[in-house]
């Protein structure tokens, strides 16, 4: 534990350009029921956005893949003792917790903001290197900030606000790292909030009650036999066929799907994302084919992997391996979803949400290991800049580039929220 003394159920995401919504604008006359008026985390957040924006960039120079966010969780402590918060480094590998203790008694709440860059060698966006196109770069700097907000009003913050800085999110293995070294038992949050970019308009903040992002589940099929590899290549493309969602390769494309996960009982309200393609060093007798696929609702894992041991059957001497349960979906629950759009419309503008009626095909998420434990929210904060193109805005392509005053809006939202939910009774 480092003290302040010692340092100075349950990611492209959603929006369409063809469902423009109005970016927030702050109104500094709403207050919270709380101790804590909006006005005063406004105006804590504006002193702050040009260190908070140098402190994206510091961390955009120095991506850090999975598992390797040394530096960074170094740079998060520092600025989480220094705001005097204290400060746990080191759980689950590099994630940092830091505790910030209200001047009135309430209830204990916890943030989220995970640290790592996309790895080298990505699917999506061909980065050769460890790079921030995630947009956790800015997560990072939202966390940092809201922390650094209420610490400066806690005086009047109500409770405990506890921030897991997270690991190896893109790896999938941080939150459950963190979980297994005890955080949940050890800081007793009562529930947790998290925050993620995504192609809405700048300062839009879209919810998702009752929706989320799929788990994934990876299974191979080993064949054997005269022509392995032939066969394995044909058996490829009849799994790969159960498929129903194209990945988006334009900019209409993008929009399109946007569009749809904004639609309710719309073409994504299920889905079968499936990728299926022939294993390395295949033999004149053996071959595999690698399965991963995301679905949505999560319960059709169990048909999915039934659809593709029907499959092999009809390709020989094959046999059909799943070796773990499917990585968990996230699935937001809907009462917090919806209050945390009610207190948005309130402190920060009308126009100031939007909702995503169904889940990302092509993202998962380990926050959903979170909300397994507690109840939550985990919204898509807007960072497409005015009059660019959505691909801009996409997590994970190449041509990512955040409009970076999204993170004052994001500190805005979440201080705010983060302070009501500490005082709620």
């Amino acid at each position: 534990m480092i003290r302040p003394e010692s340092l100075t159920r349950r990611a492209v995401i959603g929006g369409a350009a063809a469902a423009v919504v109005a970016a927030a604008s702050p109104s500094a006359a709403n207050a919270a029921p709380c101790g804590i008026r909006q006005r005063q985390i406004d105006a804590a957040t504006e002193d702050l956005e040009p260190a908070l924006i140098a402190l994206r960039r510091d961390l955009h120079a120095n991506p850090e893949g999975p598992g390797e966010e040394e530096r960074t969780a170094a740079l998060v402590a520092e600025h989480l003792a220094a705001a005097g918060l204290t400060v746990h480094p080191g759980i689950g590998g590099h994630g940092v917790v830091g505790v910030l203790e209200g001047g009135r008694p309430g209830r204990t709440v916890a943030y989220r903001a995970d640290m790592d860059a996309v790895p080298g060698a990505d699917p999506v966006s061909g980065n050769p290197a460890a790079e921030h196109l995630c947009g956790h770069d800015l997560h990072t700097a939202i966390g940092v900030g809201v922390a650094q907000v209420l610490a400066g009003l806690r005086r009047e913050l109500s409770g405990t606000v506890v921030f897991f800085f997270q690991p190896a999110e893109e790896s999938l293995k941080g939150a459950r790292a963190m979980i297994a070294e005890g955080v949940m038992e050890r800081f007793a949050p009562e529930e947790i909030h998290g925050l993620h970019c995504g192609p809405f308009p700048l300062g839009v903040v879209a919810l998702t009650p009752g929706s989320g992002l799929p788990g994934q589940d990876r299974g191979r099929v080993v064949l054997t036999g005269a022509d392995a590899a032939g066969r394995a290549e044909r058996l490829a493309a009849d799994i790969g066929a159960l498929n129903t969602v194209p990945f988006p390769e334009t900019s209409d494309d993008v929009a399109r799907l946007m569009a749809d996960v904004q639609t309710p009982d719309g073409p994504l309200a299920e889905f079968i994302f499936m990728r299926a393609f022939p294993g390395e060093d295949p033999t004149e007798d053996r071959a595999t084919v690698e399965v991963v696929y995301r679905c949505w609702p999560e319960e059709r894992h169990t048909e999915i992997r039934e659809a593709v041991g029907a499959a092999a059957a009809g390709y020989g001497d094959a046999e059909v391996e799943f070796p773990t349960d499917p990585f968990p979906a996230m699935v937001c629950p809907e009462r917090e979803a919806h209050a945390l759009g009610r207190h948005l419309r309130r402190a920060t503008g009308r126009d100031s949400t939007a909702v995503m009626h169904a889940a990302f095909p092509f993202n998962g998420e380990d926050y959903a290991l979170f909300l397994d434990e507690v109840p939550g929210t985990f919204s898509f904060l807007g960072v497409l800049r005015p009059g660019a193109d959505i691909v801009t805005a996409a997590p994970h392509f190449p041509t990512f580039d955040p409009d970076e005053r999204a993170i004052g809006h994001g500190v805005r939202a979440m201080a705010g929220w983060l302070a009501v939910r500490t005082a709620r009774r």
